[in-house]
């Protein structure tokens, strides 16, 4: 059995549909469904059981079994809002839990991968995998790099595989629950849908208007190295997990209004409360996953945007 947690959510249902693709139906979700709307990312998944992450919780930390012998966890659940400025919440929801969760698998040698974050890397420039890079600047992003740290001085003593994953920023089908914290994919298209128009921020930080940088990722691509570390017990470590190529979110937005057929781009006002924290450009540095042996290429923007909007359509942007 592969267990899944925050497998209802973006990146984990997407994990979950991967694996029963490779004929793998043996799959424990575990998540929060107070947000029942994420039962639709799931709908056409097989499953052997589904935990809520409370009851999943206690179960580890009481060292109780799941009925099965456990092939892996990947490790998906967190509260990924990064304008959440709870610590104590985000420290108890993203680092402890993961701490239990690690403790788990390391005490039964039971291979885990886990979901980092590029938000570590704050509002640098650089993503090479070194501790100077490393400047978080929201709670979300803290929680992530401490629990990065906290393995980092277990490492030496490890034994079985433990993988840490630093999304950078994930588009796709299965977003849609995220609110405001979907990809700009996501807003665009649904802009769009009800409007002639993809409103993009003014210049900042040196940047001219929409000329800001992200690396941005499809989530098929994601799930695909998640699945890879899962057949190459030998890779452990921290990666980043990207393109490793920074486009704009012109390209992006023009990306979405060619798939529509018309629109324009307009731009607005930078946010105030945003000058000192927002990512003004993140490109991966692969070096460390290609190192490892992965050498499937990634899903440029025009390609992705295409097979996003072509699964989801305009009228019911998800």
């Amino acid at each position: 059995m592969i267990i899944v947690t925050g497998g209802a959510g973006f990146i984990g249902s997407n994990i979950v549909r991967q694996l029963n693709h490779q004929g793998i139906a043996d799959v424990l979700v575990v998540d929060d469904l107070t947000d029942g709307r994420k039962i639709f990312n799931l709908s056409d998944c097989d499953l052997v059981d589904y935990l809520d992450k409370d009851d999943f919780q206690c179960r580890i930390v009481d060292g109780e079994s799941f009925g099965a012998d456990v092939e892996a966890v990947f490790h998906q659940g967190a509260c990924t809002t990064t304008t959440e400025w709870d610590g104590q919440y985000m420290m108890e929801t993203n680092f402890e839990y993961s701490k239990q969760v690690l403790h788990y698998c390391l005490q039964r040698g039971i291979p885990l991968i886990y979901a980092s974050s590029a938000s570590v890397y704050g509002t640098g420039r650089e993503s090479a995998m070194e501790r100077c890079n490393e400047r978080p600047v929201n709670a979300y992003a803290f929680s992530k790099l401490m629990f990065d740290q906290y393995l980092r001085q277990l490492m030496p003593t490890i034994e079985s595989q433990v993988v840490g994953l630093r999304y950078f920023n994930v588009y796709g089908p299965g977003e849609r629950h995220k609110g405001s914290m979907a990809s700009v994919m996501h807003h665009f298209n649904r802009q769009l849908s009800s409007g002639d128009e993809v409103r993009l921020f003014r210049g900042n930080d040196g940047y001219g208007d929409g000329e800001q940088l992200r690396d941005f990722v499809y989530v098929d691509d994601v799930a695909a190295v998640n699945l890879w570390m899962l057949t190459h017990p030998g890779v452990s470590g921290i990666f980043n997990l990207g393109t490793g190529r920074a486009r704009t979110f012109n390209d992006v937005a023009q990306a979405v209004i060619d798939w529509h057929g018309r629109g324009r781009i307009s731009y607005i006002p930078f946010p105030d409360d945003l000058r000192d924290s927002y990512q003004s450009y993140t490109q991966a540095d692969l070096s460390g996953l290609r190192a490892a042996g992965y050498e499937a290429p990634f899903i440029d923007i025009e390609t992705g945007v295409r097979r996003y909007l072509d699964l989801i359509g305009a009228a019911q942007p998800a």
